[in-house]
């Protein structure tokens, strides 16, 4: 099975090393290809999971955070591919089994980082982007987070003291809403979807390296059960 596997993560290799050649501005190209998926897993993740915010007043609002949302989220997905290729570079260089699967269950740390990195983009772009409007998130008396303008807190706080403010409370609510999510899934599948969704990109590699490895089982379960139909005939 293991050789199955290799042989086909070979042709990808391959395949990958002879369009990056061939392609004119292959990185460049790639990067964009990240932008696109990553901005259509944005709203295909708003869209779905959270209508209201695309077809109510928010919409202005939700379109400029796009921006820095498709840039970094194309910039972690390109350094993840290339790191991904170096991993399988070297596996497919290994000899022994051991070696080749460690090399390739690094994917897996990369699946997860990618987890942490949502969260990270949208801290910052949702951080960047209230700042520019003129608003930031606050707590109100009841807990409960509300959006507030700069203007009010002027008097108050100087602009260093304010983005400092607004990037602590950012990072609380997102977090807050990881925590709440990991105590209580049944309670924010939204919020758990809306995240799949948008680390898919991050993932792909893995999803490639877990498919191929199914699809290698599929075939060598085959070949064994071909060759044990084989044998009892005989026999």
């Amino acid at each position: 099975m293991i050789q199955i596997w290799r042989a086909q993560l070979k042709r990808v290799y391959d395949y990958y090393r002879k369009r990056r050649v061939q392609v004119r501005c292959f990185f460049l190209k790639l990067f964009l290809f990240f932008v696109v998926l990553n901005l259509s897993c944005y709203w295909l993740a708003l869209v779905t999971a959270f209508p209201h915010l695309v077809f109510g007043k928010a919409l202005g609002h939700y379109a400029k955070i796009q921006i820095p949302v498709g840039l970094l989220g194309a910039l972690f997905d390109s350094l993840s591919f290339f790191v991904t290729v170096q991993l399988v570079r070297r596996a497919l260089a290994s000899s022994g089994i051991v070696r080749f699967m460690a090399h390739l269950s690094v994917d897996f740390f990369i699946a997860l980082a990618a987890t942490w990195w949502v969260l990270f983009v949208f801290v910052l772009s949702g951080w960047l982007i209230n700042l520019l409007d003129g608003r930031i998130y606050e707590k109100n008396p009841q807990g409960r987070w509300q959006v507030i303008s700069i203007e009010t807190l002027a008097h108050t706080s100087d602009d260093a003291g304010i983005r400092t403010k607004h990037w602590r409370q950012r990072t609380d609510l997102y977090r807050g809403r990881l925590v709440d999510a990991l105590r209580h899934p049944l309670a924010n599948l939204k919020n758990i979807y809306f995240g799949i969704i948008m680390g898919a990109s991050a993932m792909l590699p893995t999803c490639i390296h877990l498919l191929m490895f199914l699809a290698a089982l599929w075939r060598q379960t085959r070949r064994q059960s071909r060759h044990d139909a084989r044998t009892s005939s005989s026999g």
